[in-house]
């Protein structure tokens, strides 16, 4: 690795680590106002400043990137699980499965704009932090299902996959042993971009 490899892992951690003990770092309440000091500068007082209401952005920050993070792990882990499944099935086996899950399934998630959709979702399961995290969900699996099904098409026609078939291993032992663990590389790349969207 690289050094810029251990910057970006080293400001990873610290932000985890801020958010993880959010309560003890934060230097004051996140919900106190104080109108006659709004807009200061960053000072030993309010290290980021404060804010129109005169709150420390600071504090606000720091229990901001505990939501961020809790919605980010959230929505990657179970949009990867469900598209990891459903890609690998329509990749896998082809033929009407392929058509039915790719061919009509994703492109109706597709046809409309992801952000568009969250928020339709979010309007008609009303607010909170739990509904938020199940519209990204129901939006943000096709991403990974995508990229699932494409590296199943191409490890499926390996020589270590046909030798396994041909020793008579059942589909399930092939998918789950041979064809995923090699299939998994770019979604590591997808699940970082869906954390930072």
């Amino acid at each position: 690795m690289n050094r810029l490899s251990y910057i970006g892992i080293a400001i990873a951690l610290i932000v985890i680590l801020l958010a993880v003990f959010a309560p003890l770092v934060a230097t004051h309440d996140v919900e106190f106002q104080n109108l006659a000091n709004r807009f200061a500068s960053p000072s030993a007082e309010h290290w980021f400043g404060t804010d129109s209401l005169g709150r420390d952005v600071f504090s606000r920050a720091v229990f901001g990137a505990r939501i961020s993070l809790e919605v980010g792990i959230s929505v990657v882990t179970v949009s990867g699980i469900i598209g990891i499944l459903i890609g690998a099935v329509a990749g896998f086996y082809g033929g009407w499965v392929d058509k039915i899950l790719s061919g009509y399934l994703f492109n109706v998630f597709l046809a409309f704009p992801g952000l568009l959709l969250a928020i339709a979702l979010v309007a008609f399961l009303g607010a909170g932090l739990g509904k938020l995290i199940l519209a990204l969900c129901i939006i943000g699996w096709v991403g990974y299902a995508r990229v699932m099904r494409g590296q199943v098409l191409k490890v499926r026609e390996y020589d270590f996959v046909q030798a396994a078939k041909a020793l008579g291993a059942s589909n399930m032992r092939i998918l789950f042993t041979h064809i995923l663990p090699n299939s998994i590389q770019p979604l590591i790349v997808q699940a970082s971009l869906g954390m930072a969207g």
